[in-house]
């Protein structure tokens, strides 16, 4: 509908101007350096960096444009139409080289961070020596190679490039460093080796700044600074503290920000050869940043970011120094089978003995033949039903789909689940009974596009770093972030308003939003006229939920739950996103019901910088259930139960399967705790076969909630602590639920655009059980 006619409406508008004599063509916007770049010029730059802000002090990027008296810093100037640019004339050119000479003459003796594939010694000093002595160490042949060039000296083909992209500039140029110039050399600061991770060396610091825009405009951190005048200018940490005793983060933005080798990874500090690069995804969080392992001799020496759609480049300390455990001496690299003599046994688990002593290595033929033996057994004398697969959420989509594959046709049942049930389980019931899928509404990156952005149970600074620097940067620009959790964490001191509400009180704080959004005439009435089902509901039971009835019972004052409401609502775009600080609780569907009210009352999802998203806890979680890795779902969230699905699972993988559903993570570790359960028993009896006092406890039946038949009615009726603490079934907003008729024959991959239907029902159930009225498959998380 809104998209352009015609291909040419999706190109940028270009200006004409004259570079190096040539016309030429710049994009909107675009700066001198940029254009230059994309006609094939190349302009000397140091403190530029794609992706930070622009700075134009080191001056070697200089150009001349007609009609001006002073050379240009190119990096930080816009291309006007008709400008005349010389980028390579004479004085351009001269002043580049003076720049670079002048700089290259301040550096040290060796370098950090060489750009060639020489041998060449480990310039790591040690605590206490000068950043100038002279390091050696063996080669593979047993010859010394030492340092003996000084800096300035000329640098032959072959020769080492000592001092990274000054040297990637200088070199080609043949500028040499004159005597005078060498002769006025600074004081070499010693070396800063306190942090475990980096190694700061600034005596080869150029004062480029992007260690300081990285850390302070990207990261959001504001750990490294610029003091000092004059010659005494200098980078510091914080107030002058070594980089170890900071307040640094150790997020490596800096080190990979950096140009010189001033900042290093201690893993990487020398040569920059490897042996080959390797693209992945970071295999910590949700965030899904994308990553590049560096391999020398088969051990992975240091990650950067890449330029992948999550991080732009951008990573954590996990994500960058968080790979040591791969070359760990504790990792097992061969198969171990338990030895005869060593019978399983508690006390294995809470001595800790040598490993010699209970299992010995085997081949992989043995051990594969040894577990599918006993697996072959175990069916044969129980059942398939007596066999089960934990997957996992950090392994790729075709591990998954493979694993799956597995259960479903060797085992023959089922049984297969992975880390889902565990995390956002209850966001995903409340999302596909709400608005009929249960991914996120949005990337994180929307947050850029977002005037106010609603955190609840998270902490994104601790458990989504790069998350949190999206974040961060938007309030930067003007955001408001609103905070909602019982702890004040990190992302406090970028908010707006902080609601440390009363722990278990979420639905009473959301539902006094809810009050207000609907009392003050907030709601969005086009998009719930289009878009939503039983407004009327929602309007009548929030009626008992006004903000000086919740407050005290959220420990939230009602002028600010008022204030944040109207701004909620108000905004051009807001958006909600939660951690398992919702999810991980007794009435965690509630708590997204509620969510996802606010979002569809104020009509706050649909577009950029609005929405829900729910704050993954791995970085595959979407993937392992899209490839099947749930037990009543097949590939592609086709239900096990679905004759049709069924018949076409069995043709493309030539095997009957198991037409039931099977059973869940909670479920198995259900029965497996329960003495005399019988494996093949229906998935759904789990008290069965407990000794007689440890029976799981049964959810009570649920309390209709106001709203709906048969429920107390209306303006004051409120739930009691208990109640609103989730204990037994947490009244909620009331919002009613979609037509089960229309659930149930909504046909394949239809969705509602942003209906919420039921939030706040109190069931009164364990997160780890579909809510009432979700779709069968709605314990998975997306």
């Amino acid at each position: 509908m809104n998209a352009p006619a015609k291909a040419a409406e999706l190109r940028p508008p270009t200006i004409e101007f004259e570079l190096d004599g040539q016309p030429a063509q710049a994009l909107a916007g675009e700066t001198i350096l940029q254009a230059a770049e994309r006609h094939g010029i190349e302009i000397p730059r140091l403190c530029y960096q794609d992706g930070l802000r622009a700075d134009g002090n080191c001056r070697a990027c200089v150009v001349e444009i007609e009609g001006e008296r002073v050379l240009a810093p190119s990096c930080c100037r816009a291309v006007q139409p008709g400008m005349k640019v010389k980028a390579s004339s004479e004085r351009a050119r001269k002043s580049q080289d003076m720049v670079l000479e002048m700089l290259l003459a301040e550096m040290p003796q060796d370098g950090f961070k060489w750009n060639d594939a020489n041998p060449h010694p480990s310039p790591l000093p040690r605590a206490g020596e000068g950043a100038t002595a002279t390091h050696a160490q063996g080669t593979s042949n047993g010859t010394d190679h030492s340092l003996s060039r000084r800096a300035g000296e000329g640098w032959g083909e072959g020769d080492v490039g000592q001092h990274g992209e000054l040297t990637r500039w200088t070199t080609p140029r043949g500028i040499h460093v004159r005597e005078a110039l060498q002769n006025l050399k600074r004081h070499q600061p010693a070396p800063d080796l306190s942090h475990p991770a980096m190694a700061v060396n600034l005596s080869a610091c150029i004062q480029c700044t992007r260690c300081v825009r990285a850390c302070r405009e990207a990261q959001v951190n504001d750990v490294i600074g610029y003091a000092g005048r004059g010659s005494h200018a200098r980078i510091v940490f914080d107030l002058g503290d070594p980089m170890g005793a900071s307040t640094c983060v150790a997020c490596g933005e800096c080190v990979q920000a950096c140009p010189t080798g001033a900042l290093m990874p201690k893993t990487h500090i020398g040569p920059q050869q490897v042996d080959r690069s390797v693209d992945s995804v970071c295999p910590f969080c949700g965030v899904g940043c994308q990553i590049t392992y560096h391999v020398r001799d088969e051990q992975i020496i240091s990650v950067s970011g890449r330029n992948g759609p999550a991080n732009e480049g951008r990573l954590c300390v996990k994500g960058r120094f968080g790979f040591d455990y791969v070359a760990s001496p504790d990792r097992l690299t061969k198969p171990l089978i338990r030895r005869a003599d060593a019978p399983k046994h508690v006390e294995h688990c809470e001595v800790h003995p040598d490993w010699r002593e209970v299992f010995r290595e085997a081949t992989w033929d043995e051990a594969l033949e040894l577990a599918a033996c006993k697996l072959v057994e175990l069916k044969s004398r129980h059942g398939p039903k007596s066999l089960a697969g934990f997957g996992s959420a950090k392994g790729s989509n075709e591990e998954a789909y493979l694993f799956q594959k597995l259960v479903r046709t060797g085992f023959g049942s089922n049984n297969v689940d992975h880390c889902t049930r565990l995390c956002h389980a209850s966001s995903v019931a409340a999302l596909l009974e709400g608005v009929g899928s249960g991914v996120v509404s949005n990337p994180v990156r929307d947050v850029e596009f977002a005037e106010l952005i609603f955190i609840i149970g998270s902490n994104p600074t601790a458990n989504h770093p790069v998350a949190a620097t999206w974040m961060k940067n938007a309030a930067q620009r003007g955001a408001k972030i609103v905070l909602a959790d019982p702890r004040v964490t990190d992302i406090a001191r970028h908010a707006w308003r902080v609601l440390p509400f009363t722990p278990s009180a979420d639905v009473a704080m959301l539902n006094a939003m809810l009050h207000v959004i609907v009392n003050e005439g907030l709601v969005n009435q086009d998009f719930i006229r289009e878009r939503a089902d039983n407004f009327e509901a929602l309007k009548a039971n929030v009626q008992g939920y006004s903000p000086e009835a919740m407050a005290p019972i959220c420990g939230i004052p009602a002028e600010t739950l008022r204030e944040v409401a109207r701004a909620y609502a108000t905004a051009r775009s807001s958006i909600i996103l939660w951690g398992m600080g919702v999810s991980q609780h007794v009435h965690g569907t509630d708590n997204v019901r509620c969510l996802i009210a606010l979002a569809t009352c104020t009509g706050q999802i649909g577009r950029p910088g609005t929405g829900l998203h729910p704050l993954r806890g791995q970085n595959n979680v979407q993937g392992a259930s899209d490839a099947g890795l749930i037990p009543m779902m097949f590939p592609n969230y086709q239900r096990v139960d679905n004759a049709e699905a069924q018949a076409w699972f069995e043709d493309f993988w030539g095997q009957s399967l198991d037409d039931q559903p099977g059973y869940t993570v909670v479920e198995i570790m259900h029965k497996a705790l329960a003495p005399d359960e019988r494996p093949a028993q229906d998935p759904r009896h789990v008290h069965h076969g407990r000794e007689p006092g440890h029976e799981r406890p049964r959810p009570e039946p649920r309390a209709a909630c106001a709203g709906e038949p048969g429920a107390p009615g209306g303006a004051g009726h409120l739930p009691d602590r208990d109640r609103l603490a989730g204990r037994r079934g947490a009244a909620g907003n009331g919002l009613a639920r979609e037509d089960r008729h229309r659930q149930q024959h909504r046909p394949h991959g239809a969705t509602r655009t942003a209906g919420a239907y039921a939030a706040g029902r109190g069931t009164g159930r364990p997160v780890d059980h579909p809510a009432d009225g979700a779709a069968p498959g709605a314990g998975l998380a997306l």
